[in-house]
């Protein structure tokens, strides 16, 4: 019994350890770090490209056939939850400027060793399979493209990247062109960033070109009349809308992942992050307007809107652009989250909760040679043997789970720096109070979803909303908070108790099996850290993992 409990308390004890910051002169947390390759520019091209994907060209016109020309205002709701997270998300990035981890390293520091973990698992599930769903798609884009050429023109098997050849009653299902492709890109990612960074720079362009060139084209050929009515379903149905194409801009918080390679990361990384944001809002936008205006709403095609509204102008050969600008968009947004994948193996290599070999830096290519080429395997063992597509239903819990912590971890860090006088409770104490009103709010987001999904009166969604209310205005009240150094969030915790609620909204409008792969995760996660990670994370010896910030002099 007596052996049991020392257990328990062991465990307890180590999944309560915290990283802090030490302001020292040091830049770099190992002498194996990753080198500065990256400037402002590239920042904001890693963020358009892992932003950016095929789906700029779909799903637009899927979503504008439910919420009519209103799918603009959806896109620009959507576009303004996602600046408040991108806010929360700079400061962060300006704050532990000097190394790699993102949502996992922010929670390490203003929670503790097992929230960071849990948010590890919960990301790197929609990375891996993300990869490997974004790898089929390539493959039938490119084999799509090779098909233009009439010799080839339905004389290329499905095994090779169409889909995929089904074995088992589609249990295995063969798709040999994802793997290579993926293999390809890993290559490129293991030569070093700025071989990476120049492939990514050359497609976001190409990408970027050709989604301006058809706004453009397009918008020659908008008819005033078919963007009314402009909200023929409600408003009900644009929110709806809003919440499927929250989904288009997941990809911004990459770029607080290359914190370690930035040049100049305090004042770099949050104008890459929001900066790329915008951009993706802007072109957007732009689609949104042009297809709505080009084509009834009601006559969109679900599968490829865009290419069938240009060619009912007579405008075929945007079509062939816009698969080209689809491989440009996927390989980007493939290349941006193998890269990201890596170096979140690298941060928790380095701090012992996975094996130290995915914590080795190539000397020569300043790259984790190893994580890059394990995220490659996975990707390309899930991309070549299995319909990875049909689980896209369990996806973005990991992006809507990060982010929340994200938003949370701006919060309590502003407590925790603060050296004035706080408001303590008797019964509790201070940062447990305030964490307490953070779950009442996330509580809240949940309910309000739920009862959105489900049709309830719209007098519960209102009690649910006034209750986040008084537990942000305890926020505010109850709370003393600091100015951090770098870029600041405004409007804390106003504006990070929003985007908790809005995410944890949208968590409700998931699939259920979401929310059991969400469960059945975490749980699997807590027995790792218990029979792995609590024996091998490398404390220091007062019990703190410490990580440097960039000196003053680098950050300018």
């Amino acid at each position: 019994m007596g052996s049991q409990q020392k257990k328990v308390t062991s465990f307890f004890s180590s999944a309560l350890r915290v990283k802090s910051l030490n302001s020292s002169s040091n830049s770099t947390t190992s002498g194996d770090g990753l080198i500065r390759r990256l400037g402002v520019f590239d920042l904001i091209l890693l963020g358009v490209g892992a932003s950016i994907g095929a789906g700029i060209f779909v799903v637009t016109g899927t979503v504008a056939h439910d919420a009519g020309p209103g799918v603009t205002i959806s896109f620009v709701l959507a576009g303004a939850s996602c600046v408040l997270n991108a806010l929360c998300y700079a400061e962060l990035a300006s704050r532990f400027p000097a190394v790699v981890g993102g949502a996992y390293l922010y929670a390490y520091t203003a929670f503790n060793e097992i929230t960071a973990f849990l948010v590890f698992m919960q990301l790197m599930l929609d990375y891996h399979i993300g990869a490997a769903s974004i790898a089929r798609s390539l493959a039938s884009y490119v084999v799509s493209i090779f098909e233009l050429i009439p010799a080839l023109k339905g004389n290329i098997p499905a095994w090779i990247g169409h889909g995929g050849q089904e074995f088992f009653g589609g249990t295995l299902s063969i798709n040999v062109l994802a793997p290579i492709l993926l293999a390809l890109l890993t290559v490129i990612l293991c030569r070093g960033v700025k071989e990476s960074s120049a492939v990514n720079s050359f497609m976001t362009a190409t990408k970027v070109v050709i989604v301006i060139f058809v706004i453009i084209v397009g918008a020659f050929k908008v008819d005033l009349d078919n963007w009314s009515p402009f909200a023929p379903n409600g408003f009900k149905e644009i929110l709806t809308g809003a919440t499927v194409v929250f989904f288009a801009y997941v990809g911004f918080d990459a770029v607080a992942n290359s914190a370690e390679e930035s040049k100049r990361p305090q004042r770099d990384l949050p104008i890459g992050i929001v900066g790329s944001l915008l951009i993706c809002i802007a072109l957007y936008i732009g689609v949104c307007l042009v297809i709505t205006g080009m084509v009834p709403y009601n006559l969109l095609g679900e599968d490829a809107p865009l290419v069938e509204a240009f060619t009912s102008k007579g405008l075929k050969y945007v079509s062939i652009l816009i698969s080209i600008g689809a491989v440009a968009g996927l390989t980007t947004t493939l290349l941006v989250g193998l890269y990201v994948q890596s170096r979140l193996y690298l941060g928790l290599g380095r701090d012992g909760l996975l094996p130290s070999i995915f914590a080795k830096v190539h000397p020569n290519r300043h790259t984790p040679i190893h994580s890059q080429i394990w995220v490659g395997i996975v990707a390309a063992v899930l991309g070549g043997l299995f319909n990875v597509h049909v689980l896209s239903h369990i996806l973005s819990v990991g992006s809507l789970t990060g982010y929340s912590v994200v938003a949370a971890c701006v919060v309590t860090l502003r407590w925790k720096n603060k050296t004035g006088n706080q408001v303590s409770s008797k019964c509790i104490s201070n940062w447990c109070e305030g964490v307490i009103y953070i779950v009442i709010v996330a509580c809240c987001g949940f309910a309000t979803g739920l009862l959105y999904r489900f049709g309830a009166s719209f007098i519960f969604m209102i009690v649910a909303v006034v209750i986040a209310i008084i537990a942000c205005a305890a926020l505010y009240c109850r709370q003393a908070y600091s100015d951090p150094p770098g870029f600041s969030c405004p409007g804390v915790p106003i504006v990070p108790s929003v985007c908790i609620f809005f995410n944890i909204f949208l968590f409700a409008q998931l699939h259920y099996e979401a929310w059991i792969r969400f469960v059945i995760l975490s749980v699997v996660s807590v027995g790792i850290y218990a029979f792995y990670g609590q024996y091998h994370a490398n404390p220091s010896s007062d019990e703190t993992i410490i990580y440097h910030m960039v000196p003053d002099e680098d950050a300018r």
